[in-house]
């Protein structure tokens, strides 16, 4: 048979599909091997970093009095920054690239790397995420200059590096993947970044795994039914979480404000942060809130115990040490004041502390990143799947009250939480 008018022959419809078929199959293997020698490599850098974390955590246990060294660590922190980092802005910088709006210099990788250390061996209050993020980031894009991809797919690269850095160093793949693809701009998932993020996530998880880096994970104890008076228990908590994202953001924002307008000159402004905190430490008489809050995190969810006042002690802490200059991150110092403040909500509204504890830390997580499916993914990654209920309405609560309020400024809320409606503008902090 002759063919029709507007017909197209079989052989054309055949080398059409062909090609289609060729052009996905060719980015699938590209970017399996990309993930993989992302993931490789990240892995690798950051399994040393998560054991250099836990070795200057352990000296610090032994030595205590290593916090007097807190001022000069930020003295040096400030001149590393000064004449090599110039306009760094730390995870910032990293989420603007991903938007074609900045760049992420390799020299990032190696400044964030001694700086956090710095951190936390003189005790600072601060966590090891933005380290990850930033230390992951700039390796991406660092292998994607060097083997030449078009801005698009460096991009991809990007979050294929934070999710494999993400997942080293907390040990939570599943969130590290989706993480990096939320986060960015809330309302809009980067699904293009899907499959290496993955990859990446679970090759370098694997490979800290290897290396004696074994994720965390907490028993929680004390699980009840759901019930619709537990629900409202847990609703009440999800709002406390949430009203105090907002208080943690802002804190931190106005410290930012105050040294930038009483203490001009950085050296100084970090010099007097480091004696501020050494002066509180004293007065506490405890050590329980230097570093990241590892051991606040595991006496609340393990043990359903925390002091009344130790989440707003944390936040005050974190908010002194992270706008001052010293390097670090935010999150887990975020996952320590949501564990302390739901365990004790927990014991106030009688429902199980250990459960509390671990809805809260989510909850907070959720309320100052605007990332709900990662708080989901890191509730079910860290403390199982029996308290499920509790975690969805922890997280959703907290997502609808926080606001538009964010630990990075440069996260973009694309819809409107409460309506279907793109509005397409930055968070506040």
């Amino acid at each position: 048979m002759g063919n029709t008018k507007g017909k197209i022959p079989k052989k054309q419809l055949v080398q059409y599909y062909a090609g289609r078929v060729w052009r996905d199959m060719g980015n699938f293997i590209k970017w399996l091997i990309l993930a993989a020698v992302t993931g490789t490599i990240v892995g690798g850098c950051s399994s040393l970093f998560a054991a250099a974390l836990a070795c200057v955590t352990n000296v610090r246990g032994r030595y205590p009095q290593l916090i007097f060294a807190l001022p000069a660590a930020g003295l040096i922190i400030v001149f590393l920054y000064q004449k090599i980092g110039k306009e760094d802005r730390g995870t910032n910088q990293v989420l603007s690239f991903i938007r074609s709006k900045d760049d992420v210099p390799f020299r990032a990788a190696p400044l964030i790397f001694v700086s956090t250390i710095l951190t936390h061996l003189a005790g600072g209050s601060a966590g090891r995420e933005g380290a990850a993020i930033q230390l992951g980031g700039s390796i991406g894009n660092q292998i994607g200059r060097v083997i030449r991809l078009d801005e698009e797919d460096r991009h991809v690269i990007v979050m294929c590096g934070m999710s494999g850095a993400f997942a080293a160093v907390f040990g939570t793949p599943m969130a590290a993947a989706v993480f990096s693809m939320e986060v960015v701009s809330v309302g809009i998932m980067y699904y293009a970044a899907l499959l290496p993020c993955v990859i990446s996530a679970l090759i370098a998880s694997e490979f800290a795994a290897s290396f004696g880096i074994h994720p965390e994970s907490f028993h929680v104890s004390g699980i009840p039914q759901l019930t619709l008076q537990n629900g409202l228990k847990m609703g009440v908590i999800a709002l406390a979480c949430a009203a105090v994202s907002i208080l943690f953001c802002a804190a931190l924002g106005e410290a930012g404000k105050l040294y930038s307008k009483w203490l001009k000159n950085p050296y100084l402004r970090v010099f007097a942060a480091g004696l501020i905190i050494i002066g509180i430490t004293l007065l506490l008489g405890t050590t329980d809130y230097m570093g990241a809050g590892n051991n606040l995190i595991e006496q609340a969810v393990e043990s359903g115990k925390a002091r009344p006042e130790a989440f707003l002690i944390k936040l005050i802490l974190t908010a002194i040490t992270m706008r001052a200059g010293f390097r670090g991150g935010e999150i887990v110092p975020s996952f320590c004041i949501g564990a302390t403040l739901g365990c004790v909500m927990g014991q106030l509204l009688g429902l199980s502390p250990s459960l509390c504890a671990a809805a809260g830390m989510a909850a907070l997580f959720c309320g100052v990143t605007n990332c709900p499916i990662t708080s989901i993914l890191i509730a079910f990654e860290l403390f199982g799947f029996e308290g499920v209920s509790f975690y969805l309405i922890a997280v959703a609560i907290s997502f609808a009250a926080s606001g538009y309020y964010s630990l990075y400024k440069d996260q973009t809320i694309v819809y409107s939480k409460y309506k279907a409606k793109y509005i397409n503008r930055h968070t506040r902090n």
